[in-house]
């Protein structure tokens, strides 16, 4: 095998290419990248669970395949000077590279030694803006558990119904829900899991422009071919919460107030809070005002925001964290934040009455 590149291609491809690599594994070859010349050049990273192939452009001069170390190769690439890039493998698996004045000879392993990909037959597609993709998941996977013991959580789920998305993540703390409206789309009614890690790499290889992704959906498998990269995953089993009977519809108490003002309180108040020290943020709702309250051994700090609604003196407490997500989370600068009573779960949602997405956070107990 032998071929030329673009040193900045070929360490952009490694990059997206080395997110689906295994850190440790019995099979040495899944430690690896697996590069294949054919009509294009093609870098892949699998480990068992989830694959990322990436292709660029090159020259190539002699077609064929061989696996080298992903942190090896990553960071030989990286430290190359910028320019045209020569890689080239002998029978015996020995991989030259030369980038101007500079060479290396590393040992690769076969390609015969790499598994199989995965493959499967499409059930569904699905196509939306990258930028839409990304969003979405920017805005819920927050929520995501990281919890192993009930593995169906540490993902989100994916439900399409009448040319309509929603992603829905929790936790047993919080729950994110994100809906869209996918104009155009040709899908049917079906829904899904994707693993958190997999959304994590989705969103840092979506586009912010208008560029399509391409879902589609199999019995055990699911893929997203975003232009020249294709993420393969498997799909989370298990059943999934019942959202709908989850989220509270009617509320005693709708405070309207500004997304920014409320995180500068709770953000302020939370200062004294630390993983020795911790402590919920004591919220005591009036007629106009929210008083946060903190007290943790170490100090006490107090703020107010403002609001438009009563809520006749309520007192509630909440997960400093869980709060600042989902308020960093919400694309609305004008919020509701929508109440029962002092054990019940708050929701937060747009003022505006759009419903693109709704924010649960369960209360903490709060001592005298």
């Amino acid at each position: 095998m032998k071929f030329t590149c673009e040193k900045h291609l070929l360490q952009a491809a490694c990059n997206i290419a080395s997110r689906a690599t295994a850190a440790k594994s019995p099979i040495p070859a899944l430690e690896g990248l697996l590069i294949s010349a054919d009509e294009k050049l093609t870098v892949k990273g699998y480990d068992l669970r989830k694959a990322i192939y990436t292709s660029i452009e090159a020259d190539i001069i002699q077609r064929g395949s061989i696996v080298v170390g992903a942190r090896l190769f990553g960071e030989m690439i990286r430290r190359l000077p910028d320019g045209i890039v020569t890689i080239s493998v002998d029978e015996k698996d020995n991989v030259l590279v030369s980038c101007g004045k500079s060479k290396f000879n590393i040992l690769g392993i076969s390609a015969e030694d790499y598994p199989e990909l995965p493959r499967f037959d499409s059930e569904n597609n699905i196509s939306l803006p990258q930028k839409t993709l990304k969003s979405m998941i920017n805005q819920s996977l927050f929520a995501v558990s990281q919890d192993e013991i009930r593995p169906i959580y540490t993902g989100s789920l994916f439900e399409v119904e009448a040319e309509t998305l929603t992603i829905v993540s929790v936790d047993g703390y919080r729950l994110a829900k994100r809906v869209e409206k996918i104009e155009g789309a040709n899908m049917k009614p079906c829904s899904f899991v994707v693993p958190g890690n997999t959304l994590s790499d989705i969103e840092k290889i979506c586009q912010d422009g208008e560029e399509m992704v391409d879902i589609a959906v199999g019995a055990k498998h699911i893929s997203f071919n975003l232009g020249d990269t294709v993420v393969v995953s498997r799909r989370l089993e298990g059943e999934f919460l019942n959202y709908r009977k989850s989220i509270p519809e009617n509320f005693k108490f709708e405070l309207k107030l500004e997304k920014s003002e409320l995180l500068s309180s709770i953000d302020r108040v939370s200062l004294i809070v630390s993983d020795k020290n911790t402590s919920p943020v004591r919220m005591t709702i009036g007629d106009g005002s929210i008083d946060c309250l903190c007290v943790t051994p170490i100090g006490r700090a107090e703020d107010v925001c403002t609001c438009e609604g009563d809520g006749e003196g309520m007192q509630i407490g909440f997960n400093d964290r869980y709060m600042k997500d989902a308020l960093k989370a919400a694309s609305s600068d004008e919020l509701l934040l929508c109440l029962n009573t002092p054990s019940s779960p708050c929701i937060i949602k747009s003022a505006d009455g759009s419903k693109n997405f709704e924010y649960m956070i369960l209360p903490v107990r709060l001592h005298a």
